[in-house]
């Protein structure tokens, strides 16, 4: 304490002492004694007032205190006062909820039915085609259902009534096919007013195309793909007719069924997911093609000719029996075993002409189905390594090679199947004239024997 004391001393002196330095610079130590000694006597004259200005403001510190603990004391009363009152308005809650409850009876049941009708409808009417007509029928249901959830809100009269407004306008639209005009998104992705038209809660087709409700945007767009002709033929027919019957592709589901209806692949998706392997049996499918016309416009040609041939008695070079009957005629000296030495010989020319290319046609019937069982063995390569690197988590991976595997094994058959019945028919056809070159020598060769025994 002293020590304090001394420093406080220690620092007052000095700061006297600057002030006086300061103040005026004494002349000898009689004069620095005599500052020093006024310097004293201030400073105990304002330590005085200090002293006094704080006992002053102590005594209004009691009284700040005192104003304190006096609001304190009211605040405790009033919150005693306040949590007798909130325990008493909880009873009293309870007791006029209990007796609401059993006031309600069967309306409460009825009111939950309501609020789970309400969130239902709201959904079913997102999803309706009708909103593409009627837009914002979900609001009311939706902000109903939350009041009806979030509090003992009881419905009114006029809520039910409008929900049952809501419900009897979707069942009778739904029977209805009403044309409309509004905004639909091309495929291009340009926006233009078109007369949209609905049939009933099922699709919504214009200019002949199938369209789409987008829900989460509230917009119309035409499908980016659209399904087959025969569909589209219905839609454009709907179009065209005023108050009559007329055919007409619905989905039954809202549009679900559509939409995977134009996901599916048309024939030449299918054939592009045969990759090389299926253009390669497509390709050797066509050659056969080509060949099997050209031999069934040949063969017609020469079976014609042939059958005319028969019904006459002049030979002609033209045909293949022409031919054979001249060679009887350029000989006609010849004994019976030359002659049919020389009627073989004519045949034998005969048959490759007739026979030409048919080889060629069975060959592509029996190597297409080969090939498409090489597509095979390589989508099945294909999907197999797919599922060692990603696994069997996403069918996805592996369904384009299963694809391939299947389509090029398909392409195979198709190509082949007619290419059997083809050949078949093509050597039916040849063999036919062959087998009446045949007849007519042996019928030449029978006559010229029967001339030379009767001679």
């Amino acid at each position: 304490m002293k020590t304090k004391m001394k420093q406080f001393l220690a620092v007052l002196f000095a700061g006297s002492f600057a002030s006086a330095a300061i103040a005026q610079e004494p002349a000898s130590l009689d004069e620095l004694l005599a500052q020093l000694e006024q310097g004293k006597v201030a400073q105990t004259e304002q330590n005085k007032a200090r002293e006094a200005e704080f006992v002053a403001k102590k005594a209004q510190q009691d009284q700040l205190l005192a104003a304190a603990k006096n609001e304190r004391n009211d605040k405790i009363k009033l919150s005693a006062k306040l949590e007798d009152d909130f325990q008493k308005n909880e009873i009293e809650i309870a007791n006029r909820a209990d007796a609401l409850n059993k006031r309600l009876g069967e309306l409460k049941e009825l009111f939950g039915v309501l609020q789970q009708v309400s969130g239902d409808t709201k959904s079913k009417f997102q999803n309706s085609v009708i909103s593409a007509q009627i837009p914002g029928r979900e609001v009311f249901l939706d902000e109903f259902a939350q009041s009806m959830g979030s509090s003992s809100k009881l419905a009114s009269i006029e809520e039910i009534e409008k929900i049952w407004f809501e419900l009897q306008r979707e069942m009778t639209e739904s029977g209805k096919v009403t044309t409309f005009n509004r905004e639909v998104v091309l495929a291009d992705g340009q926006r233009v007013p078109t007369d949209v038209t609905r049939v009933g809660s099922f699709n919504l087709v214009a200019n002949g195309k199938y369209l789409e409700y987008i829900s989460e945007t509230g917009s119309v767009a035409e499908l980016k793909r659209q399904p087959s002709g025969r569909y589209l033929g219905t839609a454009a027919d709907l179009a065209k007719v005023n108050n009559e019957q007329v055919a007409f592709a619905l989905d039954p589901t809202g549009g679900s069924i559509l939409s995977l209806l134009v996901q599916a692949p048309n024939q030449r998706e299918r054939v592009d997911q045969g990759g090389t392997v299926g253009y390669i049996i497509l390709g050797i499918g066509l050659v056969g093609l080509l060949i099997a016309i050209e031999r069934f416009v040949s063969l017609f040609l020469i079976g014609s000719k042939v059958n005319r041939q028969l019904k006459s008695s002049t030979a002609k070079d033209d045909n293949p029996l022409g031919r054979v009957i001249l060679v009887k005629e350029q000989n006609p000296n010849i004994d019976t075993e030359t002659l049919e030495l020389k009627l073989s010989e004519s045949i034998l020319r005969e048959v490759p002409k007739l026979t030409s290319r048919l080889t060629l046609i069975k060959i592509i019937s029996v190597v297409a189905p080969l090939i498409g069982l090489l597509g095979t063995v390589t989508g099945m390569i294909n999907t197999f390594q797919a599922i060692t690197l990603f696994g069997t988590g996403d069918p996805k991976l592996m369904a384009g090679g299963i694809s391939q595997a299947l389509v090029t094994t398909v392409l195979g058959l198709v190509v082949a199947i007619p290419m059997v019945f083809i050949s078949t028919l093509l050597n039916t056809r040849s063999r036919g004239i062959i087998n009446i070159l045949q007849q007519q020598s042996a019928g030449i060769i029978a006559e010229r024997a029967e001339a030379e025994k009767g001679a």
